[in-house]
């Protein structure tokens, strides 16, 4: 982010932050900005508000157009190396997903969209088959990927695209390390059902 200024919109700011705690679980009215997730934390940059507490502290202050276009709700992974440092057990990767459901339920366009389209195939490919199906779910990736790439006609980041990723598939083919087949797991009805009951009890 640009700025160091946050806004702070008095009207939004409960309103927001009991949601963003209710949908994610974390008490973040105790977050007193100790900075103890942001000093373990792998994906923070040394620029911009890019850290946990600068999320948390966005999300409090009701700036709900600079806490959803954060790079930590895009950038996170979910190492869970926030929550325990945290002395008051807050998990800020927690709500870092609560902020993603957000903007897709939302219909914003996400700010990092190629994180949004892994994170999403992901979930798709595990909730379909109870389990990841990697040959899937890197095509549906790439897929969708590459239809926003021509839809902004950002032809020679398509290309780029192509190169890397047929480099990529031959390096891990010769290893072996790369499953076409598809598997499921016994369980895949339940897991399906318990997202269907996450989804209606948690509703943005």
């Amino acid at each position: 982010m640009p700025s160091n200024a946050f806004q702070f919109s008095p009207a939004d700011a409960a309103a927001f932050s009991r949601k963003v705690a209710r949908i994610s679980g974390q008490n973040i009215q105790e977050c007193y900005q100790c900075r103890r997730c942001t000093a373990g934390c792998p994906a923070v940059q040394d620029e911009g508000n890019f850290s946990p507490d600068m999320l948390i502290r966005l999300v409090n202050l009701g700036d709900i157009n600079a806490a959803i276009n954060n790079e930590m709700v895009w950038k996170c992974v979910t190492c869970y190396t926030c929550g325990t440092r945290c002395p008051n057990n807050i998990h800020t990767s927690r709500i870092a997903d609560t902020l993603k459901k957000m903007v897709k339920e939302s219909g914003v366009e996400p700010l990092k969209p190629n994180i949004a389209y892994f994170h999403s195939s992901f979930l798709e490919s595990g909730v379909r088959w109870g389990r990841v199906n990697e040959a899937e779910f890197m095509g549906v990736y790439e897929m969708k990927n590459i239809l926003h790439l021509v839809k902004q006609k950002k032809f020679k980041e398509i290309y780029d695209e192509i190169i890397q990723l047929s480099k990529f598939v031959w390096r891990v083919l010769k290893q072996g390390r790369m499953h076409f087949g598809f598997l499921t797991s016994k369980g895949h009805k339940e897991i399906k059902r318990l997202k269907r009951q996450h989804q209606t009890s948690n509703k943005v």
